[in-house]
């Protein structure tokens, strides 16, 4: 068994993100996986001020939040599932903020299995290069990582059409197959 996190950065809340990200914890749990989903809408995280105290001096971050919460979650799973609707070709804000809040905790992120999941509205899936090149870009700091999948689920405009989309079977199967 193991413990997968799937971190959900959509801002709406049953979003298409949020739709597949639900898809992929229930392929995770009939495979026998523990399986904690976190909406990161619904928590506190601040920017990274880059005051250097986690990176320079190894101390904890002075910013009071939910960010430490999370990343100890990360620290504990073995699969992170990382999700995002696509903003101007990139990950969204609410992934990002996170993303850059993790410099006192990556260099003990090595070893886990990462998996990543895209909604946009464009029809085309390359419209995603980019945000997966984001993606990449944490892991390319980890020690190790391993990517899992990429789910890139193009011509989703309105909010409730992952629903009734091909990428909700792909979603659960992604999960199955952690």
């Amino acid at each position: 068994m193991k413990q997968v996190l799937i971190l959900s950065a959509s801002p709406r809340k049953g979003g298409n993100s949020d739709t597949l990200c639900r898809a992929v914890a229930e392929g995770a749990r009939a495979a026998g996986h523990a399986v904690e989903l976190i909406r990161l809408a619904e928590k506190r995280i601040g920017y990274c001020t880059g005051c250097g105290l986690c990176s320079f001096h190894g101390k904890p971050c002075p910013i009071r939040d939910d960010a430490a919460e999370i990343q100890r979650k990360m620290l504990a799973a073995d699969v992170i599932v990382m999700a995002t609707p696509v903003y101007f070709y990139s990950i969204c804000a609410q992934m990002k903020t996170l993303i850059d809040r993790s410099s006192p905790y990556y260099g003990r992120m090595g070893g886990k299995t990462f998996g990543f999941v895209m909604t946009s509205a464009d029809d085309d899936p390359a419209c995603m290069d980019r945000t997966l090149e984001d993606f990449r870009g944490y892991l390319a700091c980890l020690d190790a990582p391993r990517e899992a999948f990429a789910l890139r689920a193009a011509g989703l405009t309105h909010p409730d059409e992952a629903k009734a989309s091909p990428y909700l079977a792909q979603a659960r199967a992604l999960g199955a197959a952690l």
